[in-house]
C-alpha cells in the first residue's frame, strides 16, 4: 500500500535558525527531551546524513537539526524568557553555555 503524501511545507531548521514558537513546539511534544528512537535521520541535498526531530503546525511540517545546543535549550526553556520577541524570530534563541556534564 502507498504511503498518504500529506500537503504540509516540508522545513529543515538548524539551532541558529530555530525560533520561540518552534522551540515551544519541540518542548511541548517532547517534555521530557528526545529519546534515540524519536530521531529521524536522513541525507540532505550535500549527501550528509542528518539527524533531526519532528514537529508539525497546520501547514508546516519542520525538522529540526538535532544538537546539544538544542538539548540543553529544550532542558532551560522557560516561555518568559521570550515574551519580549516575536515568535518568529531566530534572534531570540541565545547559544546556550554548555558545560562537559551536557555533552555526556
Amino acid at each position: 500500500m502507498a504511503k498518504k503524501r500529506d500537503n504540509l511545507k516540508r522545513v529543515i531548521v538548524d539551532f541558529k535558525k530555530l525560533t520561540p514558537e518552534i522551540l515551544a513546539l519541540l518542548v511541548e511534544k517532547y517534555p521530557d527531551g528526545y529519546d534515540e528512537d524519536q530521531v529521524i535521520s536522513f541525507r540532505n541535498i550535500k549527501n550528509e546524513i542528518v539527524e533531526a526531530v519532528e514537529v508539525t503546525t497546520e501547514d508546516t511540517k519542520y525538522l529540526v537539526k538535532v544538537s546539544t545546543k538544542l538539548a540543553v535549550t529544550m532542558e532551560n526553556y522557560d516561555e518568559d524568557d521570550y515574551e519580549a520577541f516575536d515568535e518568529t524570530d531566530p534572534k531570540a534563541i541565545q547559544d546556550p553555555e554548555i558545560t562537559d556534564e551536557d555533552l555526556d
